[in-house]
């Protein structure tokens, strides 16, 4: 096994030796087309790219999930996820505050990642490599920059300031307004707002030239003021910062085998404008970035809202064009997780903003479905091969079990502290530890 640790992770005896990768799949995901196809269900309330078994006997995935079927028995699929929120940038934020903001409205709440970095730390102590951090693409296709935009506005901190928004690390901006890229709501100034690297991915892929970028950062930041006006602290993390992140980011020591494992480019998204997939190098990054000290680290998948109109693929063409992507890719990182010895150290979790719904409309798309959505869970220690609540006949209600965002949160941020010790903590505001108390796990995956 080449790897059987992440960066020593424990400051103090609340931090688990844990970390999460969240894949988010924005627009809404189809939990029908995704883990739930109903195939013994009457037409149309099952999925139109027909179901694959899995290694967990009895149950499908759909159709374009071939590869990440035979993962079935390491995964934990959520078959009864619920809010009440049916618009995309409410429900963004509703579900990645982990219904912390319950109308979605940014008034309440922050986000889940910065709440875990609220509570650990913004910077890896020993790495200086941001503990919350988000992977998004330079988007072409409209659409997908507008979505690329309200995972932005999702991912916020809230109340607890701009120290504690994510990381943003953009291969390039290119296309569309810029602004809508940069993490402006988090304020300005800060190391999350200019802590931006503007790599095309060949330069990601050569060493020289992505140490040439960031000692150009550097340069950049010192020539504006950014470090003078910054105190010794935050020099001294912004140093640690720039130096971890150019080897996470230098792919020059991967085998290139496991890069082609992982590689997506061949696949082209979008719906008006295309571009090459790069869902794949995602992931790897995530690994990487896992490995170098991040504990949360969401990454972006555009294009779920498949409803068949002027914006958007219908269900077969998107799911065609998106589920391969998702099967090629999180089959690598399982597979990579598992050759490394950190399946038990990482929680890989799926989501998006909400499901889609039990029929299709008239132009062969699926519209906004709140009252069920897709989840899903692999690793991080916990009970797996499981699945938990299920769906009526029609696959729009949950039959029983109904999962909140909130048990989600309550889940992720059980597998990332030990409660009992972070309620004796001593400098975290009680209401902190109120915020964490109140997120209860979902029974099935407390071992």
């Amino acid at each position: 096994m080449a790897n059987q640790s992440l960066a020593v992770r424990s400051k103090t005896d609340y931090v688990r030796d844990k970390a999460v990768v969240l894949l988010y799949m924005s627009g809404g995901a189809s939990h029908i087309e995704t883990f739930n196809p109903n195939m013994d269900a009457p037409s149309p309330y099952n999925s139109i790219t027909g179901e694959v078994s899995t290694s967990l006997a009895g149950v499908t995935f759909g159709g374009t999930f071939p590869t990440l079927a035979k993962w079935a028995h390491k995964m934990a699929i959520v078959r009864s996820f619920t809010h009440p929120i049916g618009g995309h940038e409410q429900a963004h934020v509703h579900v990645l505050s982990g219904g912390t903001d319950p109308k979605g409205d940014g008034k309440e709440g922050r986000s889940i990642g910065s709440l875990y970095a609220r509570i650990y730390g913004a910077n890896h102590p020993k790495t200086g490599f941001p503990t919350y951090s988000l992977l998004t693409n330079p988007e072409k296709d409209g659409q997908y920059r507008k979505e690329l935009g309200r995972v932005v506005k999702g991912s916020w901190p809230g109340d607890l300031g701009s120290s504690y928004a994510p990381f943003i690390r953009q291969d390039e901006v290119e296309g569309g307004d810029k602004n809508e890229h940069k993490p402006s709501a988090f304020g300005k100034g800060t190391v999350a707002e200019d802590m931006q690297l503007n790599l095309s991915r060949e330069r990601l892929e050569n060493r020289k030239a992505l140490l040439s970028s960031i000692d150009g950062l550097r340069r950049e930041a010192d020539a504006n003021g950014a470090l003078s006006a910054a105190d010794e602290y935050e020099q001294r993390a912004l140093d640690l910062i720039l130096g971890s992140a150019s080897k996470t980011f230098d792919l020059s020591s991967e085998d290139p085998k496991l890069i082609e494992a992982y590689d997506t480019s061949a696949m082209k998204i979008g719906h008006k404008v295309f571009r090459e997939s790069t869902l794949g190098h995602q992931m790897l990054l995530a690994r990487r970035m896992v490995e170098s000290g991040a504990g949360f680290v969401t990454v972006h998948s555009a294009g779920w809202d498949m409803h068949a109109d002027g914006n958007n693929p219908g269900m077969a063409k998107g799911m065609n064009m998106l589920g391969w992507t998702v099967d090629k890719a999180i089959s690598a990182f399982l597979q990579d997780l598992e050759d490394r010895g950190l399946s038990d150290k990482v929680l890989l979790v799926l989501t998006g903003d909400f499901g889609r719904t039990p029929t299709i409309n008239k132009k062969g798309g699926r519209d906004h479905w709140a009252k069920l959505g897709t989840l899903a869970f692999a690793g991080g220690g916990l009970p797996m091969g499981q699945v938990i609540g299920q769906a009526d006949r029609r696959n729009g209600e949950p039959a029983d079990n109904p999962i909140s965002p909130n048990m989600m949160m309550g889940t992720i941020l059980h597998t990332l502290f030990d409660f009992g010790q972070l309620r004796i903590a001593q400098g975290i505001p009680t209401e902190i530890i109120k915020r964490v108390e109140d997120a209860h796990p979902i029974p099935e995956l407390v071992a």
